[in-house]
């Protein structure tokens, strides 16, 4: 996993654990920490297989991302990233201002743009989240925060 710790408690803090299968607040069907891949009504998991769900859904999250960059990236802003793109799904993030503005690289302006994902649909109407805003608000501090440059891996 080339997400560093901070993003990895990063992610969990504002995923939350939940053993127990719940909506989410924009009518997701949720489990562990943000796992959303085929669950059902009333399933139930162990916190282990919370961690396994969260480190499989990272690595995916993570090769997504690292096909999506075409500039090389600190292990902040990676973490950032993924947590963002952990979130908002792989495909929003490919189509994000983030994104694009990090690709020209424009480190502050793809900073900036991370705020702009603080919506969520609720009863069909978008609106600002506050659980979304302090995220988006974690994220972006990840993302400014100085580190080693990683693996140029990461870098496409």
């Amino acid at each position: 996993m080339k997400t560093n710790a901070e993003g990895l408690r990063l992610i969990k803090q504002f995923e939350g654990l939940r053993l127990e299968a719940y909506v989410d607040a924009v009518g997701v069907r949720t489990i562990g920490y943000g796992h959303t891949s085929s669950v059902k009504p009333g399933d139930t998991i162990s916190e282990a297989d919370a961690e396994r769900l969260l480190r499989e859904d990272i690595a995916k999250t993570e090769a997504a991302i690292a096909k999506l960059l075409g500039v090389p990236v600190n292990g902040n802003e990676f973490s950032a990233l993924v947590s963002l793109a952990y979130n908002i799904g792989a495909a929003n993030f490919a189509k994000s201002s983030v994104r694009k503005r990090l690709n020209t690289g424009d480190r502050a302006g793809a900073a900036a743009a991370i705020l702009l994902w603080a919506k969520g649909r609720v009863n069909g109407k978008l609106k600002v989240l506050s659980g979304l805003a302090r995220r988006r608000a974690a994220e972006r501090a990840l993302f400014l925060k100085p580190d080693l440059p990683i693996s140029q891996s990461v870098s496409h």
